[in-house]
């Protein structure tokens, strides 16, 4: 049985992956974006919300592996992370990018929730990662660009 702290500090970190709090939900975000706009740039702003959500998803799957596969091999940076079009292929490509991102979450979670995780502990193929470590970086991951998503929809609707 795991101590009374550990079960709150997965708990807190579940939650803040899940958003609310001082952070934007993606399940109140990602879904709902108006499909009309999902393609669409701000001036000044480097990203579509296609863009934002490949690259959430991508991130985070790469996270996710990193945690718990040692023959995991991350894409190359900056291109391996970000999509390579402004919009989405084709018209299921929003709904498969969206499912997978909550599908690598859920697992995210589950992998800290489960008590033979030990947050503190290396990651044996790492340099020096915790699962702990992963998971905060994740979440601040997450809520940066789900707050550039959530002002990219303001401004596109004009809020």
């Amino acid at each position: 049985m795991q101590p009374d702290h550990l079960k709150s500090l997965r708990s807190e970190l579940v939650d803040l992956l899940d958003g609310g709090n001082a952070h934007i939900s993606p399940e109140k975000l990602i879904p709902d974006f108006p499909e009309h706009l999902r393609s669409v740039k701000v001036a000044k702003f480097p990203h579509t919300a296609w863009q934002l959500l490949e690259h959430l998803r991508i991130a985070q799957w790469d996270i996710l592996e990193f945690s718990r596969n040692g023959e995991h091999q991350s894409p190359s940076w900056p291109s391996g992370y970000w999509p390579k079009t402004e919009a989405p292929p084709d018209r299921h490509a929003w709904k498969k990018s969206m499912d997978q991102f909550f599908a690598d979450l859920k697992a995210m979670e589950k992998l800290i929730q489960d008590s033979d995780t030990d947050l503190f502990a290396r990651i044996p193929h790492g340099d020096g990662q915790t699962i702990l470590r992963e998971a905060l970086v994740l979440a601040d991951h997450n809520s940066y660009h789900l707050g550039q998503m959530e002002m990219l929809r303001k401004a596109l609707l004009g809020e």
